[in-house]
């Protein structure tokens, strides 16, 4: 296997070659011109940098000061109104970063799945992931800034102003991916999509962290917590002030909360993201369904099952099927079933690293019943555990610098990714049925009672918000 240096550098160059087909011939266009500073902004800003004042601070209150509970509900519309005024500029930098967030998802996939056990499962969110990265990169200053960027899958060249990216531009792009990921479908309709991010910044007393920061990541997270709390004395009593905090604020139930804070830390980066999807014409069948986890074992689980027409595609030199369930307007959910249970990881390797996105094209329109499990996920990764994998232990540590975020020096704990995932069925929607031709096979039986992939899949972004392996839907990802 290659070193995990080699593969960025591969994932850099894969990058590079998609984007640089928009060059031409004579004239040259940064492939990520989109997304990097403008000559003009550049201009401005070596002129500000010289007349500026000192940019304002704040130390932020206790963890015991009382916020307002996270309406979710009015994040989704704000999502939404977002999307409402899109140009045609913002959607052709959403799709950059999409394919930005997907390559760089399927990387830290696969270096998360290494350390997973074959029957565990697993989530994780390529959006949460980039948009964690990004937003250190917002508060970077170099060398720690062009490590980011190359990480993110943008080399900064000569260094020069404008080749460096803007992340502010890479953050209201995320924007735009989250948007139309639940942007309703036809007059006033709803997609039934829900999906709220919430960053908790937890620093230790005293410290001040810089305005133009915090406000930088609204973009990416509309609910950004700050508070303060004493992180060395009782590193334990510490996570547990935390995970209550947040529970009282978001109402998820983390089956996997905070723990292991280290007492040198002076800041933690926690990214926490809910989805809620409903699958339109399913109904909960009644009674609990067997899951088999392996070839002797099954767990009795609630099922979901829908008949309609499904884009579906089989192969069997692979072992793998492939059905697309729409969620929304432009929304999908995509699962992979091994044809043989004892195959998953084989295939797992095979669509998350090499064929998931070119698969999308061999899909056909059937007449299928869906059967499958409802869902509910959590999973939480510490992505200094993954740049440590990825063989950057140091991008984000003690060395780092970060003078965009505060001027006091930090030491950056944990940075926990925290996915809370539910699909079920829309009772009350209308069934996706379709009308049988006489002259059409019987629908064809899809059950999904046994291990298998699945992911989230947003079409005009081309942007990949969840992947992930159900290995028991009973249990924490």
């Amino acid at each position: 296997m290659a070193p995990a240096g080699v593969s960025l550098r591969a994932v850099v160059l894969c990058l590079l070659a998609w984007a640089g087909l928009a060059a031409a011939d004579r004239v040259y266009i940064h492939p990520f011109h989109l997304l990097v500073y403008s000559k003009s902004s550049c201009e401005q800003m070596e002129k500000s940098n010289t007349e500026a004042p000192k940019e304002p601070t704040f130390t932020p209150v206790p963890i015991q000061a009382k916020t307002t509970p996270v309406d979710e509900e009015a994040l989704r519309e704000k999502l939404v109104l977002a999307t409402e005024k899109l140009e045609e500029e913002d959607r052709l930098r959403a799709a950059k970063v999409g394919m930005m967030l997907n390559f760089l998802g399927f990387h830290m996939y696969r270096l998360l799945s290494e350390s997973w056990s074959p029957a565990s499962g697993a989530i994780l969110s390529p959006t949460a992931l980039f948009g964690t990265l990004a937003s250190f990169y917002l508060g970077a200053l170099d060398p720690t800034a062009s490590r980011l960027q190359a990480f993110l899958g943008v080399p900064g060249e000569d260094q020069g102003c404008t080749s460096r990216l803007d992340g502010h531009k890479v953050l209201s792009a995320l924007q735009t991916i989250q948007g139309l990921l639940v942007i309703p479908g036809g007059a006033g309709g709803q997609s039934g999509l829900l999906l709220s991010t919430v960053v908790g910044l937890f620093t230790a007393p005293g410290l001040r962290l810089k305005q133009p920061f915090v406000r930088g990541l609204a973009p990416f997270a509309p609910v950004t917590l700050v508070r303060s709390l004493d992180l060395s004395t009782d590193p334990d009593l510490a996570a547990e002030k935390i995970n209550m905090f947040m529970h009282a604020v978001t109402g998820w139930k983390m089956n996997r909360p905070l723990s292991g804070v280290s007492p040198e830390s002076t800041l933690l980066f926690n990214t926490y993201v809910h989805f809620q999807g409903t699958l339109k014409g399913f109904s909960l069948m009644e009674g609990l369904q067997d899951f088999w986890v392996d070839s002797t074992t099954a767990v009795p689980v609630p099922m979901l099952s829908g008949t309609g027409t499904f884009q579906h595609w089989s192969d069997a030199q692979n072992n793998v099927s492939m059905t697309r369930v729409p969620l929304g307007r432009s929304t999908s959910l995509l699962l992979l079933q091994p044809h043989c249970v004892a195959d998953l990881r084989r295939v797992e390797v095979l669509s998350f690293q090499h064929n998931f996105l070119a698969w999308l094209k061999d899909l056909t329109p059937r007449a299928i019943r869906l059967t499958m499990p409802q869902l509910t996920l959590q999973g939480s990764y510490d992505l200094q555990d993954l740049l440590a994998q990825a063989r950057l232990p140091t991008l984000l540590g003690a060395e780092a610098n970060l003078g965009k975020i505060s001027d006091d020096q930090l030491r950056v704990g944990k940075v926990l990714n925290t996915v809370l995932l539910e699909l079920k069925a829309d009772e009350g929607g209308e069934p996706t049925v379709a009308t049988q031709p006489p002259d059409e096979p019987e629908a064809l039986e899809v059950t999904l009672n046994s291990p298998f992939l699945f992911a989230i899949y947003e079409q005009d972004s081309t942007a990949l918000h969840f992947l992930g392996r159900v290995a028991n839907p009973l249990s924490a990802a």
